[in-house]
């Protein structure tokens, strides 16, 4: 029987790529792609001549019964995003929950994830810890920063380059002097990982242009 592969891709280094990866992606008759553009630079690399078509936050909404049913009808079908894991802070949950509902098989393959390694270089206790994701932009953005301020496990932040100061500085305010990690451009060449309180990260970022992709980590209130 046919199904769903959800396929995790490099989040920087191409070598990131596992085998059973482009296994996977060679041999399903349809690779859905958050942008096909950026996914070909990978495919390109590891010779992947797989059909592939767009699949994003803009389109899923009209594409899952189609894709579902066609599933159903016998084909493999293969889900990446431009980096990382999908459904992870990426389109791909309503496919997968469209799939579940029809009882079609999904296999979710191991790999990149941008939390995992900015988790473990934090240095902090991760024996508990709760993936926040991006930060709301305007609604609700205050709310979610009381909540974080009085959490007791690690907390994990995508960020990106345009908002981190911004989130930094408010993570100042609501939570004040708790140590936190920053780490940005994981597994590119220009990766970094920088530890402190969220002011003196603030100023650190005044000096220096964010750039990259940011994974904010936030020790849990001491117990």
């Amino acid at each position: 029987m046919a199904k769903l592969y959800v396929v995790p891709t490099p989040i920087g280094n191409l070598e990131d790529m596992t085998f059973r990866a482009v296994r996977i992606l060679n041999e399903v008759d349809l690779i859905l792609a958050e942008d096909t553009r950026t996914s070909h630079v990978l495919l390109n690399h590891y010779h992947i001549k797989t059909k592939t078509i767009a699949h994003h936050k803009f389109n899923e909404h009209t594409q899952v019964e189609k894709i579902a049913q066609e599933i159903l009808d016998g084909k493999n079908v293969a889900l990446i995003s431009d980096a990382g894991t999908p459904s992870i802070s990426d389109p791909g949950y309503l496919l997968v929950h469209t799939c579940v509902a029809k009882n079609i098989e999904v296999d979710c393959l191991p790999g990149a994830t941008a939390f995992v390694p900015a988790l473990v270089n934090s240095g902090f206790p991760i024996n508990e810890f709760v993936f926040i994701g991006f930060l709301p932009v305007k609604k609700g953005r205050v709310t979610k920063f009381k909540a974080l301020a009085i959490e007791k496990r690690a907390m994990i932040l995508y960020e990106s380059p345009y908002r981190v100061l911004k989130t930094l500085e408010q993570l100042n305010e609501y939570c004040g002097d708790r140590l936190i990690s920053v780490s940005r451009e994981i597994s590119k060449k220009f990766e970094e990982t920088l530890r402190g309180n969220p002011a003196a990260l603030a100023e650190h970022f005044k000096k220096h242009e964010p750039r990259g992709e940011f994974v904010i980590i936030i020790s849990g209130i001491e117990k």
